[in-house]
């Protein structure tokens, strides 16, 4: 089985389950074969594992997932939660196609007797219990479950609907644990694996090495050839395969609000300012005349105040701003000021711990401060340096709190205070001594605020004039030399954004940018210039300087790095045959070879280590240190970063131990750790996904 196979070469082992997600919608036919809303050809969003996808089965599976998030939020998505609802539809439409081959390929099916065991048997699914499970007793009902199923037939068709889809959606889980669990449980950890870790872990050796890093070579010594790049790029494919891509450059054309704008807009403001100050309903002009998505009008105690105004003196029936924010501006009025059945108190302290020290000493220590403070020294400062709490850091400050916060001892000599100011005596609690002082007095007064808030839009003649230059600049240009040209008469920034996906939502400078990706990958050709696209704060023109395919890269999109690896390469040849040349001991060497040349000891090496000190990732010379006699040194090695010569001086063997168990368990649960994610990229590997949603979405 090639699958099989391909899964065994992600994972040694293989351990436990992905629990399939439980999905209950109501179908919905957005789209029909009949429609003539697309053709036939234009039909599919892509192709998995030999099964072509139709925007209509896609749409289907949008709609489970995206009534699976109404019920559990009690809402409808966003626009921007749609996006990952999309996806989560692609990513299970793959898991039933793919994984629905695999099952059936090896046979693996679910019977009725299983699934009434699943449902209302000795077996019950999670999904089930906690569906049927009292929420104020916490106790699952079994007989709720057969009375639901006993009253279904009577039920609306949705609901009948719904109930299919979530038994549907239970056989495929259980189909799934039945195929991971068949991977998993034919594998294996030995005895033999388990004590090879153990070794690996507790062998050490204590080596000597001489290290010489590529830079120790300039670059402009080595020759690098186009020939030589795609003979190293034709040998190393794997490492340079790429996703399709799509380049592109573009200019922007603010969509800013105008001078004129802003005059315009605060006028309007102190319009609606002595509206509201007039208004005889609070409630109901704010939320009539808000631009903002927060509550309108409510209630707030001190401290919970909104920051514009809680250094101000409110009076009732006074209207506030505006206060600007992130280019929103928001008027408050205090409706009614009113007395809460809490009171709040504002206040800072400093805590002499007595959980480790003797109490005497914890009050003398905090009587000594107090005399300070009675004598004028600085309390925030006092605090910082000598407070055994974790407010210190902020001068002792609590905030603003309510009654029943505290401890009863603290709280009651701050509520019992009737006016602001430092208690000049100490307080004993269960935490120590305290010194306080009441920064706000004792006060039961809350305020009733109603709020507008009103953003600052660019007006329609600010926008037609942006889309006019927009516009000029995009019929102006025919080609990328063009576009180029015409930009830097304009005095236009150009800005690039290379290799966007096809999935990409964003696009880098621009934000959410979708309808440019879908442009690129649906329209463009290459040099092409676009129409004038309108994004939330600007219009963009752009035009497409480059396509990527989805396999190898070509050496032109990759020949830096290409160029770095092949580079290295040649130095390492070098250096290695200087090496080479010389002999004696590692110091004698490094002094003939020069000053880029190195000698380092370490005592502690490890047999599973990848790693040498001073030298970074070095798997090869690791492995060969455990391969050489006692005082054998070795050939140059080429690694990642440099040439390494390796002596070894001692090795120390792990001791024989009776029993591996511990290390048999760390192996397997090693691998079960990554099992679920290997199962599941094997079987999307193996399936040969081609998504093409981009022509939709």
């Amino acid at each position: 089985m090639a699958l099989i196979s391909k899964i065994r070469e992600k994972t040694a082992l293989v351990v436990g389950f992905v629990a399939l997600g439980l999905f209950l919608f109501i179908a919905a036919d957005i789209f029909t074969s009949s429609s003539g809303f697309f053709g036939r050809e234009q039909n599919e969003v892509g192709e998995i594992a030999e099964v072509d996808i139709s925007i209509q089965e896609y749409q289907q599976a949008i709609e489970e997932v995206k009534y699976n998030f109404s019920v559990n939020t009690g809402r409808n998505p966003s626009e921007r939660e749609m996006i990952a609802i999309r996806q989560q539809a692609w990513d299970k439409l793959i898991a039933d196609i793919a994984f629905t081959a695999q099952f059936e390929e090896l046979g693996i099916e679910v019977t009725e007797s299983e699934l009434v065991d699943m449902v209302q048997g000795n077996n019950i699914t999670p999904e089930i219990r906690q569906a049927f499970t009292n929420p104020e007793t916490g106790e699952f009902s079994r007989e709720q479950v057969i009375s639901y199923l006993q009253n279904l037939p009577q039920l609306q068709p949705q609901q009948q609907l719904a109930w299919q889809v979530f038994e549907n959606n239970l056989k495929t889980g259980r189909r799934r644990i039945k195929y991971d669990n068949l991977i998993t449980y034919a594998d294996y950890v030995t005895n033999q694996e388990a004590k090879q870790q153990y070794i690996a872990e507790n062998t050490v050796a204590e080596v000597k090495y001489l290290y010489v890093p590529f830079y120790a070579i300039s670059d402009t010594a080595v020759n690098v050839t186009d020939s030589q790049l795609q003979a190293y790029l034709n040998e190393h494919e794997d490492e340079f395969k790429v996703e399709a891509g799509r380049s592109i450059r573009y200019v922007t054309f603010s969509i800013a609000p105008s001078a004129e704008d802003s005059t315009y807009f605060m006028q309007e403001i102190e319009q609606l300012k002595g509206n509201f100050a007039s208004a005889a309903n609070d409630s109901s002009f704010a939320a009539v005349n808000t631009d903002g998505t927060g509550q309108a009008y409510r209630t707030y105690a001190p401290g919970q105040m909104p920051a514009q105004l809680q250094d101000v003196d409110l009076q009732e029936g006074e209207v506030y701003g505006p206060f600007t924010n992130n280019g929103a501006y928001t008027l408050y009025k205090v409706s009614e000021v009113t007395e809460d059945t809490v009171s709040y108190a504002k206040a800072s302290h400093i805590l002499f711990k007595t959980d480790n020290v003797e109490e005497s000493e914890a009050r003398k220590k905090a009587q000594d401060v107090l005399n300070q403070l009675l004598n004028g020294a600085d309390f925030a400062e006092l605090a910082r340096q000598n407070s055994e709490d974790v407010t210190a850091s902020r001068g002792g400050d609590l905030g603003w709190f309510p009654e029943g916060r505290m401890v009863p001892e603290f709280e009651d000599a701050i509520f019992s205070s009737n006016s602001s100011g430092l208690i000049r005596k100490l307080i004993k609690t269960d935490y120590g001594y305290h010194i306080i002082n009441v920064t706000e007095a004792p006060t039961n007064q809350v305020y009733k605020i109603a709020s507008v808030v009103r953003e600052l839009y660019p007006s329609d003649a600010t926008r037609d004039q942006a889309y006019r230059q927009a516009d000029y600049f995009a019929s102006s240009v025919a080609n990328a030399d063009e576009f180029s040209k015409q930009a830097q008469e304009e005095n236009l920034s150009v800005q690039t954004a290379d290799n966007i996906a096809s999935s990409a939502q964003n696009v880098r400078g621009l934000g959410d940018a979708r309808q440019i990706v879908r442009w690129a990958y649906n329209d463009a050709s290459v040099g092409q210039v676009s129409e004038v696209f309108e994004l939330d704060d600007a219009y963009v023109v752009a035009v497409l300087t480059g396509k990527t395919e989805e396999g190898t890269a070509s050496l032109e999109s990759v020949r830096d790095e290409v160029a770095t690896k092949v580079r290295a390469e040649l130095k390492g040849q070098q250096i290695t045959e200087k090496l080479k040349g010389l002999s004696g001991s590692l110091d004698e060497i490094a002094s003939a070879f020069g000053q880029d040349a190195s000698v380092y000891n370490t005592s502690d090496l490890k047999m599973s280590s990848n790693t040498l000190p001073n030298v970074g990732f070095a798997p090869k010379a690791v492995g060969k240190a455990f391969a050489l006699k006692e005082g054998e040194v070795s050939e140059p090695i080429q690694g990642e970063n440099g040439v390494v010569m390796i002596q070894l001086n001692a090795r120390t063997e792990a001791p024989e131990i009776a029993d591996y168990a511990s290390y048999k368990e760390q192996l397997q649960r090693q691998a079960s750790q990554r099992s679920g994610f290997n199962i599941a990229e094997a079987v999307r590997e193996f399936s040969d996904i081609e998504d093409e949603r981009y022509k939709f979405y």
